[in-house]
């Protein structure tokens, strides 16, 4: 291994160092006694990677003969994917603690799923993507059943396993194909292999690879495990679902289009355009009528992976560019709501139906501003930010000819504001109960929920630089396809002999 690999793997390596230093420490210090400091330790970790990411000046490169690229596309997905996760086990700290769920398991595990997934967005490889992939899904799946004395939570686990084992099936099968097509798992490799267009086996490997990392942003029609993880798996659980995980994914399915496949973006754009209409529209419709709100904000997510793959499925830069944004702000966006879900409570325990949200505002005007703001920032509402991220998408979609799917998109934008609309109904409006839900706001979840709510007004008129970020990633994915020489394939393709 030389420095310059070793370089580009540090802010991974350094993150699997504290997760076995951590395990270690837990097992042999006493499991109760040390949980507190090691989320605290882990929320820590992740942000010293982030920042180490994000603002170390880092070029650049390319190790492990192409395997494993880190370019500014990898840098701000890495960036947003540690960043959420740090925020969530933070915001998540006092509840874990309430319902006396708080074990040195969960952030290490939190923290090795999120390793998995900064492998999956710098994977320059078929068996590097799918290395990435399983770590996280290995940490996921026991994640999902942490309550193991609650039927719910152990039953969200086993669904998660179950077709998260499916997806990764369709998923090998597709790298089969592809390399038994291509003759190589290299990304790189792969594209020079269609200079002669694209074969019928390369068609069937790539539909199948799409398959497979659609079941990880519940693209419809491979959306059923979502509603039953959400509303079973405990609160903190799903807000980390809800986020990193989806960001990872979706960069990871921009990584292998245009990395594999970025000479014939006709062929792959058609398949995401028809999982982006179907992912609106049924996570739009769907989501109307439920009535608990994790169930609900299952359905929201699902619907929002479809705007996202409307900007992917434009096949630009610009396109891209926008999915990207449109991550990052759908990350903060649910930090933010997860932090209000997390703060509800009756009687000392938690609450998520909606009708527990009656006239909240009368009793927390504060809190229930800021989630109104969030919720119309879900929407699309101008000046929110999520109006310019749904702009975004949109904007691609007509600069790239297909003005049919920007026109989908607003219809079912149209139709999911519904349901956001009566949470702020709710809250406002709402009829009283008897006994009215009350919240324990920790400082954690109060800045969480506060900030992201001021963010999405703040936003409007300054990004922070995010924007020129995205570009930057985009750019580096989408042109480099563009500037490849026809010799550009590492000198040592990871191929198997």
């Amino acid at each position: 291994m030389s420095s310059i690999e070793l370089s580009i793997l540090m802010p991974e390596a350094g993150l699997a160092l504290f997760a076995l230093a951590a395990l270690m420490f837990g097992a042999f210090a006493g499991k109760d006694r040390v949980a507190g400091p090691v989320l605290w330790a882990a929320v820590a970790a992740l942000l010293v990677a982030g920042f180490a990411i994000g603002w170390g000046g880092r070029g650049d490169g390319q190790g492990f003969f192409g395997m494993f690229i880190d370019d500014a596309f990898a840098r701000f997905a890495k960036v947003t994917v540690l960043l959420s996760a740090a925020a969530v086990l933070a915001m998540s700290a006092a509840w874990l603690e309430r319902q006396g769920l708080l074990r040195f398991e969960l952030p290490v595990l939190v923290v090795l799923a999120v390793i998995g997934m900064m492998i999956m967005v710098s994977a320059g490889d078929l068996l590097t993507l799918y290395m990435g992939l399983e770590l996280q899904s290995l940490a996921l799946y026991i994640v999902a059943a942490l309550r193991r004395d609650s039927v719910r939570s152990s039953e969200a686990g086993l669904k998660y396993f179950v077709l998260g084992s499916l997806s990764s099936g369709m998923l090998l099968y597709g790298a089969s194909l592809v390399y038994g097509y291509a003759g190589t798992t290299n990304l790189a490799g792969i594209m020079l292999a269609l200079d002669g267009g694209l074969s019928v086996g390369l068609l069937f490997g790539m539909v199948f690879l799409l398959v497979g990392l659609s079941f990880k942003v519940s693209a419809v029609p491979f959306h059923m495990w979502t509603p039953d993880v959400y509303e079973g798996s405990p609160t903190p659980v799903t807000a980390f679902f809800a986020t990193a995980p989806k960001v990872a994914a979706m960069a990871l399915i921009a990584r292998l289009v245009w990395g594999a496949f970025g000479s014939v973006p006709a062929e792959w754009s058609q398949i995401i355009a028809l999982l982006a209409v179907l992912s609106m529209f049924l996570g739009s419709i769907a989501g109307i009528g439920q009535r608990d709100i994790k169930r609900l904000m299952a359905y929201s997510s699902i619907a929002h992976m479809g705007f996202a793959f409307i900007g992917l499925a434009a096949g630009t830069a610009y396109g891209v560019q926008s999915m990207l944004l449109y991550m990052a702000i759908y990350a903060v966006m649910n930090v933010g709501t997860f932090a209000f879900i997390l703060s509800m409570e009756r009687g000392g325990r938690p609450v998520t139906a909606l009708e527990d949200l009656n006239l909240m505002a009368r009793t927390e005007p504060l809190k229930s501003l800021a989630m109104g703001v969030l919720l119309f920032s879900l929407t699309g509402v101008p000046p929110m930010l999520g109006f310019f991220a749904k702009f975004g998408v949109l904007k691609a979609a007509v600069d790239a000819q297909m003005g049919w799917l920007a026109l989908l998109g607003v219809v079912a934008s149209v139709i999911g504001a519904f349901y956001y609309l009566r949470m702020v109904y709710y809250l406002y409006f709402g009829s009283p109960h008897d006994e009215v839900a009350h919240s324990r706001t920790d400082t954690a979840q109060w800045l969480a929920l506060v900030g992201t709510a001021a963010a999405m007004v703040i936003g409007a008129f300054s990004m922070f630089g995010t924007e020129s970020a995205a570009q930057r990633a985009a750019e580096s994915l989408v042109l480099a396809v563009a500037a490849a020489p026809a010799d550009a394939a590492p000198a040592a393709p990871a191929a198997l002999d």
